[in-house]
């Protein structure tokens, strides 16, 4: 930005130019590692990494957002982006050099160099979650961020992802995320062993999302309604309003038998019409609402 808080008044205009070529590089993991730095894309995404940034800065945090490159005719229609981005390096660009450094084959005009924003799982759990959504092996960015989303939605209190699933940081995944990646704590490369033994430590309930579970979602959730109206005599596999984990398996292959036998319960939702199985980022919905309805509750 210039003197007077506004973007300078010459786009950048050469797509080989050597800035444009490092923001281009993060759309790959070793340059995202090296720099533990990762790119948001499109209004929605920049959006939400600006206003968390203000959020921290103004808390006396380190911000998030290191640069925004966007078009005129973006800062144009929205026209809250360019305040939300003050105090940070705003840049206009013209399309070719968006292109040149967005990961999509057409960008929406904005975008942003943002800081990794992930925490630690002890952070996570100390802070006492009632919902948590852990992706076991989940290895599409797409539905790694679908499933992040649902869990925003779902008011749940962190997402943690194994070892062995997709670097959230992905393009697709934080695109897939629409800004909910900057909502809420997200914990990477997670020992599920570990997990599952600090969460039951701490009294948190850990049910595995399992097509073929003997737990019926829909039964729990009868069952919830009922101690809601006061029944006393409910008999329940797992009382849904407690904090819980839901553990969610690999897209095709779903949870192994090693981490199912960590959960406490396999549940499955049930498909009523003839489907064989409900997806990954549908199944994880409906889990996570039916937790999240049952704790608003209690």
């Amino acid at each position: 930005m210039n003197e007077t808080g506004r973007p300078q008044d010459f786009p950048m205009s050469n797509p080989r130019a050597d800035r444009v070529r490092d923001v281009a590089k993060l759309a790959g993991r070793p340059a995202r590692l090296k720099r533990g730095r990762f790119l948001a894309e499109g209004p929605q995404a920049v959006r939400e990494a600006l206003a968390l940034h203000r959020e921290r800065t103004r808390a006396g945090e380190p911000g998030v957002v290191h640069e925004v490159y966007a078009s005129q005719a973006c800062l144009g229609r929205l026209p809250e982006l360019a305040e939300l981005a003050q105090g940070t390096n705003l840049r206009l660009a013209t399309d070719e050099v968006l292109a040149a450094m967005a990961d999509t084959v057409n960008p929406q005009g904005i975008l942003a160099v943002c800081s990794f924003v992930d925490v630690s799982l002890e952070s996570v759990l100390d802070a006492g979650p009632r919902l948590v959504a852990v992706m076991c092996q989940v290895r599409d960015p797409g539905n790694a961020g679908t499933v992040l989303r649902a869990a925003d939605a779902a008011g749940a209190d962190a997402v943690v992802l194994t070892a062995s699933s997709v670097d959230i940081y992905n393009p697709k995944a934080v695109r897939s995320t629409a800004g909910s990646l900057f909502h809420l704590p997200v914990v990477l490369g997670a020992d599920v062993d570990e997990l599952v033994a600090a969460c039951k430590a701490r009294g948190i309930g850990v049910l595995a999302a399992d097509g073929y579970g003997t737990v019926n979602l829909d039964k729990l959730q009868d069952e919830n309604a009922a101690r809601r109206l006061g029944a006393t005599d409910v008999a329940s596999d797992y009382a849904l309003e407690n904090p819980t984990a839901w553990l969610f398996g690999n897209e095709a292959q779903g949870l192994s038998d090693a981490e199912l036998a960590l959960a406490e319960h396999r549940v499955a939702v049930p498909v009523y019409g003839s489907a064989e199985s409900l997806n990954l980022g549908t199944a994880a919905t409906v889990c996570l609402y039916a937790s999240a309805r049952s704790q608003q509750g209690s």
